[in-house]
């Protein structure tokens, strides 16, 4: 009976591991793609908000005096900032994406930098955003 459990114990030990984070180094690509599917569970909820706000824009006043006010809040605000920073990440996201369907963009050094120019270009594109809003809008109410 030893001999068998002796046998099963060396089995498991020369069994090769499964990989896993703590064998693979992080890399940023690796990180860009967990962001990416976080992203894209976040536009999810973005889109109750949008939701949202048609269904009180088509409900009365008070509804949308309702909605108006919690967006025109701290709180909603960061909500919305980061909606329109995960809807600017995860189209870049998918850009990048596009590239690598089309067979391209596949050596190390492009990797890290379709990666770094989506992460850099979704920041600027959302404070862009937000900054022409802000113009358009005749700056703080």
């Amino acid at each position: 009976m030893s001999d068998v459990k002796a046998d099963a114990a060396a089995a498991r030990r020369q069994r090769p591991l499964s990989p896993h984070l703590q064998i693979y180094r992080p890399m940023l690509t690796m990180t860009m793609s967990i962001v990416h599917r976080i992203t894209g569970g976040a536009l999810y909820v973005g889109t109750l908000l949008l939701a949202w706000w048609l269904i009180s824009a088509a409900s009365g006043p008070n509804a949308y005096a309702t909605f108006e006010a919690f967006i025109g809040s701290l709180l909603g605000r960061v909500i919305l900032f980061g909606y329109t920073w995960a809807l600017l990440h995860h189209m870049l996201g998918g850009i990048r994406h596009l590239i690598w369907d089309t067979l391209h963009g596949f050596q190390p050094a492009e990797r890290e930098w379709l990666t770094v120019a989506s992460l850099v270009g979704s920041i600027a594109l959302t404070l862009v955003v937000w900054v022409v809003g802000y113009i358009a809008l005749g700056g703080p109410r």
